[in-house]
């Protein structure tokens, strides 16, 4: 089961890369955004990518825990 702890750490770093980008594309909106309809517009299409990329952590942690148990 050592194999599940490396696929399970390697699933949770790609999940916290993707949540790092989420937070660059965040500040990268609210900096270049003018007024709050369009700052608003550009995270409402960030969510889904953030849900995602924390879907994959998750996933990827619950992998480690799992391959360490057994």
């Amino acid at each position: 089961m050592e194999i599940l702890i490396y696929i399970g750490a390697a699933v949770s770093a790609v999940g916290l890369i993707g949540l790092l980008y989420c937070i660059s594309m965040a500040f990268k909106a609210k900096r270049l955004a003018g007024d709050e309809e369009a700052m608003r517009a550009q995270l409402q299409k960030i969510v889904p990518l953030n849900m995602g990329a924390l879907f994959l952590s998750v996933l990827g942690l619950m992998m480690v825990v799992i391959g360490i148990v057994l």
